[in-house]
């Protein structure tokens, strides 16, 4: 591979190169899913929160007691993993999205209640409720349902 095409084959593992969402050799090979408008939001908001995560990372670490901050950043990193995983798995239509589905919604869910559990009366505990029903909640429960749903080939 020449230095020229290193740019255009990062490209391509990133991005659908059709409008079906994957190759059409590796699709059959690992008998994927069909990937549906739904599907293609579904994947594509996974993967804009997995990245949203990415500048909160370094905003926890800059801002909470070291001791505070690993474990939330270890906490949110595990997440971002989780759902950059789920999100570009539905976009390449690859059947294998539901364990990191799986793990996201755990891990958010945990998120969540621990947020909720250790916030202060108050606006902490105002913006921990939002954070929980505003994102945490429902990208867990869109995470679940993932992982639960089977496919075509297994409802036969």
């Amino acid at each position: 591979m020449t230095p020229e095409e290193t740019p255009a084959m990062a490209l391509i593992a990133y991005n659908s190169p059709s409008s079906s969402g994957s190759y059409p050799i590796i699709r059959a090979a690992r008998g994927a899913v069909q990937l549906t408008v739904a599907r293609r939001w579904q994947g594509r908001i996974l993967t804009g929160a997995g990245l949203a995560l990415l500048p909160w990372l370094g905003y926890l670490a800059a801002t909470l007691p070291p001791a505070e901050a690993a474990a939330w950043v270890a906490l949110d990193t595990l997440e971002a993993a989780a759902l950059l995983a789920t999100g570009t798995r539905l976009l390449r239509a690859d059947p294998r999205h539901r364990a990191p589905a799986a793990a996201a919604a755990v891990l958010l869910l945990a998120d969540a209640c621990i947020d909720l559990a250790t916030a202060a009366p108050g606006a902490e505990l105002a913006t921990a409720i939002a954070m929980a029903v505003g994102a945490e909640l429902p990208l867990a429960a869109l995470c679940a349902a993932l992982a639960t749903r089977r496919t075509a080939e297994q409802r036969r």
